[in-house]
């Protein structure tokens, strides 16, 4: 696993409706954390104005969008986000999209990662979208075809973590939403793990929303989760 400050792996999900509540949340966290998720809901509220104030304070981006259309739409829009400065983006893993991503970022440091199943997905889920494989068989072919398709990383479960580490080696970045700390609740997440047990399986970074965002002292929850992080390595 490469060398990552303790800090850098945890991801703080700015899950929040407007961009003005984002900013006062980066406040509060102060330098607990240096990377924060801007997702759909705050990108369409003003989220990629405030994700270039954030590079510019040398904070670290990931911009949650998960593209998906036809193969042109997704290489252009991947181009457009590289020149933001994020250093996470987004895709849906299937095979033409992640293609058209890794040809759209071109040569810029941005890593572009492949969305394998979706942490509220259970197999119930899938089965009801018409997926006749399995979950963990599902997140196998995916993560390889990622590969191929030159992609940096992958987001998946913190269940699939430890396979996938091991079927892919050490070299592509692994995140994983689904993180709670043991003392919060589950929410809509159906496979989840705590910060130390996913950092143990493999995983790179952790994004974190709900149990910092709403906690009372959103720093403090902050930094018992890199504190753990920190240990588990």
């Amino acid at each position: 696993m490469p060398h990552i400050d303790p800090r850098d792996r945890l991801i703080v999900a700015l899950d929040l409706p407007t961009v003005a509540e984002a900013e006062a949340m980066v406040a509060r966290i102060g330098d607990a954390a240096t990377f924060y998720k801007i997702g759909l809901e705050l990108t369409f509220g003003g989220g990629l104005a405030l994700a270039q104030r954030l590079v510019a304070d040398g904070k670290k981006v990931f911009l949650d969008l998960k593209f998906h259309d036809i193969g042109t739409t997704v290489e252009k829009a991947t181009a457009q986000v590289a020149g933001l400065g994020a250093t996470f983006l987004t895709v849906h893993a299937f095979p033409q999209t992640m293609r058209a991503a890794a040809k759209g970022k071109g040569g810029h440091p941005l890593r572009v990662l492949g969305v394998t199943v979706l942490t509220s997905y259970d197999e119930n889920d899938l089965r009801e979208a018409g997926y006749a494989l399995s979950i963990k068989d599902l997140v196998q072919r995916r993560a390889l075809q990622a590969r191929e398709a030159g992609l940096g990383g992958l987001v998946m479960s913190p269940e699939e973590v430890a396979d996938m580490r091991r079927l892919l080696g050490p070299d592509m970045i692994i995140v994983t939403p689904g993180i709670r700390p043991a003392s919060a609740a589950r929410g809509d997440q159906k496979r989840v793990m705590t910060p130390a047990e996913a950092i143990r399986a493999g995983a790179d970074h952790l994004v974190v929303g709900r149990p910092i965002t709403q906690a009372a002292d959103p720093r403090a929850a902050a930094q018992e989760i890199v504190d753990e992080i920190a240990t588990a390595l």
